[in-house]
């Protein structure tokens, strides 16, 4: 029986992979892609070390189709991938700050908080240059991909007590380095921008699809 992809959940997608259809899989690097490529682009801040690591996330994703449990939530599985591979990554290149980030890495401001994409983008450098890389991927994870305290402490392998802690030093010190002179906007109440805004985002990640690359 055909099913439609678009309408599939993540997890059904990657059970129809793992028992070898490739259409489900192609529709997974859809709609993963682009997520992916934001938190590489803002952990290596390279954009072709970003395009790299998101095709090595999808080639081990897929040769790990064998070891994924359907019952598990796919969104976290595929971003511990992503992770280690960031982290394999930054032990060979030192990571490049805020003002070597190229212009597609952007975000949707909520108006409450940021007027432009410009404070946007300063909000997330600002975290990525003083955050430990643990806070950074735990706030990316909670703010950017929306994900619950349980699917991170999935994603980082750690107790959802631990992920809690992370969030709240986090914010914590983000608070603090809005609050220094010349710094805004003002740190009291701070919220991180939510999805990053992917239009400029260069389509087609060359090589993603299985049978180009595996």
């Amino acid at each position: 029986m055909n099913e439609d992809n678009s309408v599939l959940s993540h997890e059904r997608l990657a059970e129809l992979a793992k028992n070898g259809d490739l259409a489900m899989f192609e529709e997974l690097v859809r709609r993963f892609e682009k997520p992916l490529y934001n938190f590489a682009l803002y952990w290596c801040g390279n954009d072709t070390d970003a395009r790299d690591l998101v095709q090595d996330v999808f080639v081990a994703a897929y040769h790990g189709l064998a070891q994924y449990k359907p019952s598990m939530p796919f969104a976290p599985w595929v971003f511990a991938i992503a992770r280690r591979k960031c982290i394999d990554n930054s032990r060979r290149i030192k990571p490049v700050l805020e003002k070597n980030l190229p212009e597609s890495a952007t975000f949707d401001t909520p108006s409450s908080q940021l007027e432009d994409r410009d404070e946007a983008e300063h909000l997330w450098g600002l975290a990525r240059r003083n955050l430990s890389a643990s806070q950074f991927q735990t706030l990316w994870l909670r703010y950017a991909e929306n994900m619950s305290v349980r699917d991170i402490a999935r994603v980082m392998r750690r107790p959802q007590t631990y992920i809690k802690v992370q969030l709240f030093r986090a914010r914590r010190i983000l608070a603090r380095c809005l609050k220094a002179p010349g710094m805004k906007p003002n740190g009291v109440g701070i919220r991180m921008p939510a999805r990053p805004d992917t239009r400029h985002m260069p389509d087609g990640l060359p090589g993603t699809a299985p049978n180009q690359t595996m």
